[in-house]
């Protein structure tokens, strides 16, 4: 009984975080397809890459986080040289 609990609560977990409507959804699609292509999983693994759109502020923090790792190394530069200089003095 244990283990029916264990799979209860995984089944539960995939449905409350939206796997298995995708994952329902991908293979009603393949179901659906007049003509079935000659790898089920190559459709799958497609329509799961593509089911899941692209959160439009990701690109966005991509952009953030190239200016930011610039800005740190310039940052890291600047400190360098600010040591050497005060070893001067």
């Amino acid at each position: 009984q244990a283990a029916d609990s264990k799979r209860e609560q995984f089944r539960q977990y995939l449905e409350k975080s939206g796997v298995l409507d995708v994952l329902t959804k991908v293979l009603v699609a393949l179901y659906e397809e007049p003509e079935k292509p000659n790898s089920a999983l190559d459709f799958l693994k497609h329509h799961l890459g593509a089911s899941a759109p692209e959160n439009p502020e990701l690109e966005a923090l991509r952009l953030e986080l190239a200016e930011m790792k610039d800005k740190y190394e310039a940052v890291l530069e600047e400190n360098k040289t600010l040591k050497s200089k005060v070893k001067v003095y």
